[in-house]
């Protein structure tokens, strides 16, 4: 039974919420809950590792609004601590920090014991390459005495030994080329983006260029590095969307917006950062550097394409859900706030309509039923996109139809007893055996099947915790294919 003092306390991306009395400690809490917030020095302070962010403002989902008042100040603990993982302006030891009134606390990634599992792997069918930015190697002529040396020495190589005419050079890469040429450099490698601009130079051979495809999903942002020149996928990497702390579906991070003055550039904020963060996971995977990445394209649901982008996604939250934009976008990477080459573009896909977004759209082009010739085919298709938010498209006829629904909470926990995110423990893949009608499953982070050998061992250092959304589908696929249900 609760005491009237008792706080609400939601622990954010989990969802799992309690009563505590006030100055109870935000790890008791957390550990009350079954919270999976590390910490290896019993509490006392040392190891750094229960770091938390208690949110401040309105969360109308939750029925919370909170201040700075809501935790207790920090302490000589805090004060003192110098351990291995710096403690930023943002962040509270949960050891130390004490309720005091009514929060919202996200646990960062780094702080979980068990991380989310995020698998973004990618199929790539057959392309035809044109990339809009190539690579070109010459030689240029040593100047005559009288000449001054300038970028047009490199133009004119361009134009006498790949037939490009017309070139013109970007402003930021004139210094490039001239420092290049006068450090007497007369091999050079130039990066022409869509046969018309010189926008980066290199000394002598730069056999590699970078692109990165991207998908902002709700709860995850999703990369892919690819070589431009070869459209081979190099790596693949994903991370849990940051932008949770702010709430879990696209309605409640709306709804932060509306409810926090300036909270919209939070939320973009944290998002950039993420994105920064993915694609430097993605070029250390194959010995790479940022400065080789010239190229992005990115799409998302209407409210990540517009929080991304900076735009005001505040209309998307009630009828008639306008966009702000309903075109492509295509920005230098630096007004994105985006750490790659200087000479970086991002190319973002259009909006449809409301709540059909720019994956939608990279759907319809991926499987050519936006062509032309695939507009009036007779047979029918359907096209479903289950995530945070799930898209469907149906086409035929002449005819292509989309609609949008959240799917988030009934795949990620909500109004299911033992519904979990996808961590370690999960039960991710079912089985039924249409005459026995037993089950077998398949957890997160074991190989093995629960009938087979070495399940119960591999299984004991996580225990099995739930079950995520790929398990639910599995879970009502197989009882309708074994006959336990219609």
């Amino acid at each position: 039974m609760s005491e009237p003092d008792d706080h609400l306390v939601v622990f954010s991306p989990s969802g799992l919420r309690g009563l505590f009395a006030s100055d109870t400690p935000l790890l008791e809490a957390a550990r009350s809950l079954g919270v999976d917030l590390d910490s290896v020095c019993g509490g006392r302070g040392i190891c750094g590792r229960c770091q938390v962010e208690p949110m401040f403002g309105e969360f109308p989902k939750h029925g919370i609004t909170a201040t700075a008042e809501h935790v207790s100040p920090r302490g000589t603990t805090e004060n003192d601590y110098r351990g291995r993982r710096p403690l930023s302006n943002h962040c509270r030891l949960g050891c130390a920090v004490k309720v005091r009134g009514d929060l919202v606390v996200d646990i960062p990634a780094e702080s979980q014991v068990h991380r989310q599992v995020v698998r973004k792997d990618v199929d790539l069918g057959e392309v035809e390459l044109d990339p809009v930015l190539v690579l070109r190697l010459v030689e240029v002529a040593e100047p005559a005495l009288e000449e001054s040396i300038n970028e047009s020495a490199l133009v004119n190589a361009l134009a006498d030994q790949w037939g490009l005419a017309d070139l013109t050079v970007a402003a930021r890469a004139v210094g490039e080329i001239r420092q290049l040429l006068t450090d007497g450099v007369r091999t050079i490698t130039a990066a022409i983006r869509d046969g018309r601009e010189v926008v980066a130079a290199w000394p002598d051979l730069q056999d590699r260029v970078l692109g990165v495809a991207v998908d902002i999903g709700s709860t995850t942002i999703a990369g892919h590095l690819c070589d431009l020149a070869t459209g081979a996928v190099l790596a693949t990497a994903g991370t849990m969307n940051p932008q949770i702390r702010f709430g879990e579906d696209l309605m409640s991070r709306i709804s932060y917006v509306m409810m926090n003055p300036g909270g919209e550039a939070d939320l973009t904020a944290t998002v950039r950062g993420a994105l920064n963060d993915l694609i430097d996971d993605l070029v250390d995977k194959v010995g790479g550097d940022r400065d080789e990445v010239l190229e992005l394209v990115l799409v998302g649901n209407p409210v990540m394409h517009h929080l991304f982008l900076g735009y005001d996604a505040t209309p998307l939250g009630e009828a008639p859900f306008n966009l702000a934009i309903d075109e492509a976008v295509d920005l230098p990477a630096t007004e994105l706030e985006l750490t790659t080459h200087p000479a970086a573009r991002v190319h973002v896909l259009p909006c449809i309509a409301g709540h059909v977004g720019a994956d939608t759209a990279a759907v319809l082009l991926a499987t050519g039923l936006g062509a032309d010739d695939q507009q009036n085919c007779a047979e029918i298709r359907l096209i479903v996109d289950i995530g945070t938010n799930a898209e469907i498209v149906l086409a035929g006829g002449g005819r292509i139809l989309a609609a949008s629904s959240p799917t988030g909470p009934a795949f990620e926990g909500a109004q299911v007893s033992s519904g979990q995110r996808a961590t370690l423990g999960a039960i991710e893949r079912v089985r039924i055996d249409p005459v026995t009608g037993d089950p077998r499953i398949r957890i997160i982070g074991v190989d093995a099947w629960s009938n087979e050998d070495g399940f119960a061992k591999a299984a004991a250092v996580s225990g099995v915790t739930g079950i995520c959304g790929s398990g639910i589908i599995e879970v009502v696929a197989e009882l309708w294919l074994a006959g336990l249900m219609n």
